[in-house]
């Protein structure tokens, strides 16, 4: 099956950086779901959850706010804050 290559980036660290199945988030334009074959796209995130479904389970963080890039399978999510607390990894 295929998967998504991850990124998530604060300003100040590296956050996530793994293979995923899906990847949800909030943009300006409502909830978006990214899954392996997305189309390229570059989106303006709103504070909200990012979840990250993984072979681990699903990895949640929070973010102030940001940009989401897919390209070819590789989201890189970047924002100023996150809070990694909901995260396992």
């Amino acid at each position: 099956m295929a998967t998504l290559e991850v990124q998530l980036v604060a300003a100040d660290r590296m956050v996530y950086e793994g293979e995923a199945k899906l990847v949800r988030a909030r943009t300006l334009g409502g909830e978006l779901g990214i899954m392996p074959g997305h189309q390229p796209l570059l989106g303006v995130l709103v504070e909200g959850e990012v979840r990250i479904n993984s072979d681990a389970g699903v990895q949640i963080a929070v973010i102030d706010g940001g940009f989401l890039s897919v390209d070819q399978d590789r989201v890189t999510i970047v924002a100023e804050d996150v809070d990694a607390s909901g995260m396992s990894v």
